[in-house]
């Protein structure tokens, strides 16, 4: 099992950046992926990026392409979401989560992955 935290949300304006972290422990590898997810009140939760530890593949929801960068730093087991260009229709509870990269077959499902973290709220105003 992987443990994550999150840490980096707040308040900030329409068009502000953030960069959320998300560290992990436990059982982590370069087999596994990691990605983020966000939900706002009354919707469902939404895959916002991912990467792929090995190799460092990437893969963006279309609403964030090109406002948002997902990076990894293996030394720390730390992956973080670089979040430029913020909308208020960004505002939502992002969570990390991790799998083994074979586990997870449909990256944007939030079901294919097995370990999350406790979220962080992200507000934007307009």
């Amino acid at each position: 099992q992987v443990q994550l935290v999150e840490s980096g949300g707040g308040l900030v304006q329409a068009g502000g950046s953030l960069r959320l972290s998300c560290e992990a422990s436990g059982r982590t590898g370069s087999n596994y992926a990691m990605g983020w997810f966000r939900q706002a009140p009354g919707k469902k939760r939404e895959f916002v990026a991912a990467i792929r530890w090995s190799g460092g593949g990437t893969h963006y929801a279309d609403s964030v392409k090109g406002r948002f960068t997902i990076s990894g730093d293996n030394a720390k087991n730390t992956v973080y979401l670089q979040m430029n260009n913020l909308k208020p229709e960004d505002t939502a509870v992002y969570s990390c989560a991790a799998d083994l990269v074979g586990t997870v077959v449909i990256i944007t499902s939030p079901y294919e992955w097995g370990s999350w973290g406790q979220g962080t709220q992200v507000t934007v105003s307009s």
